[in-house]
């Protein structure tokens, strides 16, 4: 499986779209969370990706997560898309879609020339979206947020943490991933509802994963630090034999069984 980094930044970073990533394994792709600038950086990542995607996963409904749905299905309806595209996340999703959309484009869900299938997810309850099996478990954000681990036929998974700091469910849900995927808004200290560098790190030593990917961390401080972090991720992956980075938009990495 290969996820792409279409996005990593926080919710108003102004170099760094919104963290959103595209997985991909033999054609059929998945896209985690889809937030205001998502549509635009995931066509310019990967272009032709529009008869391609198999769905969507919202992991809570805050706009750098999930106001790019309406520019996305405006640019798949415009490349003649007709295969149907599903939409997971909390309950309420198709509620959810349905105010949203027509605030951006009045008529545009009574024009799709695709139809839409939501799945609301729940901890303990899987749901299949093409080819992939996603599982989610609550995460620690203010708003209710779930983190997911997407399972490809090839047994490469995925963990994605969303907002949120680190839970024992989301713990237990990772254990073992082919790559987590966690925000770690604070690289000092800790802020409630959100993670940092140093719960991150903790997070996947103790999950026991194999690459750890630092996303939506807060903008100031990336930009003002980024050779130290990457220094330090560096540092912790000597010790613990886990990669650890921080991407780049456009980045990619293979996640291995």
């Amino acid at each position: 499986m290969r996820a792409l980094f279409a996005g990593v930044g926080e919710a108003v970073d102004e170099r760094l779209p919104n963290t959103s990533i595209l997985l991909e394994e033999d054609g059929a792709h998945l896209l985690l969370d889809c937030g205001f600038t998502a549509a635009h950086t995931l066509f310019a990542a990967a272009p032709g990706v529009e008869d391609a995607l198999a769905g969507v996963w919202i992991s809570h409904f805050h706009g750098d997560h999930w106001f790019g749905l309406p520019a996305l299905l405006a640019r798949l309806s415009v490349a003649g898309r007709a295969a149907p595209l599903a939409l997971a996340g909390l309950p309420g999703i198709g509620e959810k879609v349905r105010s949203l959309v027509p605030m951006a484009y009045r008529t545009l869900l009574d024009r799709l020339p695709f139809p839409l299938l939501f799945h609301e997810a729940a901890p303990g309850a899987d749901t299949a979206i093409g080819p992939f099996s996603l599982a989610c478990a609550p995460s620690g954000h203010p708003a209710p947020a779930l983190a997911v681990r997407v399972t490809a036929p090839s047994g490469a998974s995925c963990f994605y943490s969303g907002d949120g700091r680190p839970t024992p469910e989301s713990l237990a849900l990772a254990r073992g991933a082919g790559l987590a995927a966690h925000e770690a808004f604070c690289v000092e200290g800790e802020m409630e509802g959100h993670g940092s560098v140093a719960s991150a790190c903790a997070f996947a030593r103790e999950a026991r994963v194999r690459a750890l990917a630092l996303v939506h961390v807060r903008r100031e401080e990336r930009h003002a630090r980024a050779a130290e972090l990457r220094a330090a991720l560096l540092r912790f992956s000597r010790e613990t034999g886990i990669r650890a980075f921080l991407p780049e938009p456009g980045e990619a990495c293979e996640v291995t069984p």
